[in-house]
């Protein structure tokens, strides 16, 4: 057995193992310390968002609430992708509740009150439709709502919503003029548009009637193509042979965002150049659109989620509006249709499709 004694360095083993002084000692066990530490700081960096959802436990419970169909969507993935930005993972520390009302408005109020039943923590309402159902039907859940355009309609003002809704609005009015005259300048030819949306939608029907009153100034000729779900879409691009016209803008909402393939091979089987707000209306083959990025709207519905999930009260939350909107432009769709877009057209263009 090894015989510890003092000698001129304190605390060295007779067995000449490598020791440490007291000094040496203290030094290592504050270096321990501060490791600790910093891992700790590390870890609440790097986790923080997720670790603050998950702090209490509780698995909080969204209802998700569309008029449109269900199924895979950019939106839907946008909306989850800011759900795990703010550190909320569905299965996890939150769960989702999917309401579609598959087109049938009238659907709505019965799926906003089976949401409320539900006892969910928030509804997020897709469109101004979803939103005037939720709050016809609760007082007291918040709702967060998008996609609407004029939010007027369901709060009391943009800075101090009142109540229990607050969202994201799309910004459409005084576009109608605006997107009018790039399809003119896309398309020199252009002079009878017809206009397709969903006249059981009120925003869509008003959106309508403000490029109705802007065609004229343009010197175009406009027709009502109304469809209220996708039964009625080919009787409705039977206006379009009837009265030969020569372009087409959509007014996208979710009953026609949901049947968006279907309208853009109507439209293609008659040659016809179509417009419309968003930009995966041209990504999927349209000519052109001018608007906000929608999906990006969808993925900030989480900002508002995450606020609320902590305290926050919708009436205090100040409605958001997009700061940029997007001219997109879809040449290869132009070659297909034989226009050639005028170089000054492209120019204006923040994103072009080759």
């Amino acid at each position: 057995m090894a015989k510890i004694f003092r000698s001129a360095t304190p605390w060295v083993r007779s067995d000449n193992r490598k020791s440490k002084t007291r000094g040496e000692r203290g030094r290592t066990i504050q270096n321990r310390k501060w490791a600790g530490l910093f891992a700790i700081i590390v870890a609440l960096t790097v986790c923080g968002p997720r670790a603050e959802a998950q702090q209490t436990g509780k698995i909080s419970r969204i209802g998700f609430l569309s008029p449109g169909n269900s199924g895979p969507s950019p939106l839907l993935d946008a909306f989850r992708q800011g759900l795990r930005e703010h550190g909320y993972i569905e299965g996890q520390n939150i769960r989702v509740e999917y309401r579609y009302a598959e087109g049938k408005l009238d659907r709505l109020p019965e799926l906003a009150a089976e949401l409320v039943r539900l006892k969910v923590d928030i509804i997020f309402a897709i469109n101004a439709t979803a939103a005037r159902a939720a709050k016809n039907v609760t007082k007291t859940v918040p709702i967060v709502f998008t996609w609407v355009a004029d939010p007027l309609e369901i709060v009391d003002s943009l800075s101090q919503p009142g109540g229990n809704l607050t969202g994201m609005s799309t910004l459409a009015w005084d576009l109608g003029g605006k997107r009018l005259e790039l399809m003119k300048e896309a398309i020199p030819r252009l002079s009878r548009v017809g206009v397709l949306w969903n006249s059981a939608n009120p925003t869509a029907t008003r959106v309508f009637k403000e490029i109705e009153e802007a065609g004229p100034q343009l010197g175009l000729q406009i027709y009502a193509m109304m469809a209220r779900n996708s039964d009625q879409l080919q009787k409705a691009f039977e206006v379009a042979t009837a009265e030969k016209i020569n372009g087409l803008f959509v007014i996208e909402e979710a009953v026609m965002a949901s049947n968006r393939k279907r309208v853009l091979d109507l439209a293609a089987k008659r040659r016809l150049p179509t417009g419309s707000q968003y930009k995966e209306f041209a990504e999927g083959g349209g000519l052109l659109t001018y608007g906000p990025d929608l999906p990006d709207l969808f993925r900030r519905g989480a900002i508002f989620i995450d606020k609320i999930l902590k305290g926050r009260k919708p009436a205090d939350l100040p409605v958001e509006q997009p700061m940029k909107l997007d001219f997109v432009l879809n040449i290869r769709t132009a070659q297909q249709l034989g226009l050639t877009i005028p170089q000054w057209t492209l120019m204006k263009a923040d994103k072009v499709i080759k």
